[in-house]
């Protein structure tokens, strides 16, 4: 495996790929083409160096990757409207009118703020207040630490199977399924086919699954390390070390993604295994999709011949 700098995100019946500034976002239409869009954002540690050293980056790329996975997310959306000829309600057509043309980088902003208030609610504070019901019967900090820790994984386990259970999700799951395989078959040295692709692992050590798992994991080793005695103070814990921890996950991930050893490999394991619930195999159609998106952003081809010398393209 060689890195390709190449990443992504699945989308409604599409795939986002990034490649430096760069990104492409394919999407299947209902009338069965291929749309696709070409877009360029310059990242906050590009455009703020100070944000892109060791262990402080990792925050901003997260909240990089989040307003490109929005826009991709909006985008893909626009096609699969229910309804588009019915006429905007009272709320709407009040929003439209104060916020014009700035409404829809509102709206993301808004989602945004909500969603990450949402996480830190559900995956940090919520697993210590339930670990804090076996108090009486734990004694050791330590033990409690990894207690959770543990309930904090479940508790993310069992968010995934929920929504997993809804149609849009498990199709997006299999176009997350795809563009793993594409970056896979691209670092593998094989040539962007459909058939190398199908052939390629669901499962690569850059998801953002992986992150989330490396982060829960993380987590468990600093609150075992770091203790406080009173409720609020750990509440509060948990919500400041988020960048720390954040950045230590990032900057791991980061190097797990260039390098192929044993000892890396094996410690990404969590995360790939986390993936099973987050990646699907794909159909034909939709490696077709991811395809689209890599060849729109990304020389391939040139990447092999550097990289992979005497590589052959099938016919």
């Amino acid at each position: 495996m060689k890195y390709s700098g190449i990443g992504g995100q699945a989308v409604i019946e599409g795939i986002m790929m990034q490649n430096g500034d760069d990104y492409a976002i394919a999407v299947r239409k209902p009338d069965g083409e291929i749309e696709i869009k070409k877009d360029r954002y310059v990242s906050l540690t590009e455009r703020y160096p100070v944000l892109g050293l060791p262990f402080i980056r990792g925050v901003f790329k997260f909240a990089d990757s989040m307003v490109v996975g929005m826009k991709a997310l909006t985008w893909s959306c626009s096609f699969f409207e229910d309804d588009e000829d019915a006429e905007p309600g009272k709320f709407e057509a009040w929003l439209d009118r104060v916020f014009g043309e700035k409404l829809e980088s509102i709206l993301m902003t808004v989602v945004m703020i909500f969603s990450f208030i949402m996480a830190i609610g559900i995956f940090m504070l919520l697993p210590l207040l339930i670990a804090r019901l076996c108090r009486p019967f734990i004694p050791s900090e330590t033990l409690m630490a990894v207690l959770e820790g543990f309930i904090r994984i479940a508790i993310f386990i069992i968010y995934i199977k929920m929504v997993s259970r809804m149609e849009d999700i498990r199709r997006t799951f299999m176009y997350h399924g795809s563009e793993h395989k594409c970056i896979n078959c691209i670092e593998h040295g094989l040539a962007l086919n459909v058939a190398n692709v199908r052939a390629s692992s669901k499962e690569h050590k850059r998801c953002g699954t992986s992150f989330i798992m490396i982060v829960m994991i993380i987590s468990i080793l600093f609150f075992m390390v770091i203790r406080t005695d009173t409720v609020w103070l750990r509440f509060l814990s948990r919500i400041v070390l988020i960048p720390v921890i954040a950045g230590v996950s990032y900057e791991f991930l980061r190097f797990a993604g260039r390098n192929d050893s044993r000892l890396v490999n094996f410690l990404s394991r969590p995360g790939m295994w986390m993936q099973g619930l987050t990646t699907t195999e794909p159909d034909d159609s939709m490696i077709e999709v991811a395809i689209a998106a890599v060849e729109e952003v990304f020389d391939w081809r040139a990447y092999l011949n550097e990289n992979f010398p005497g590589w052959k393209e099938e016919p």
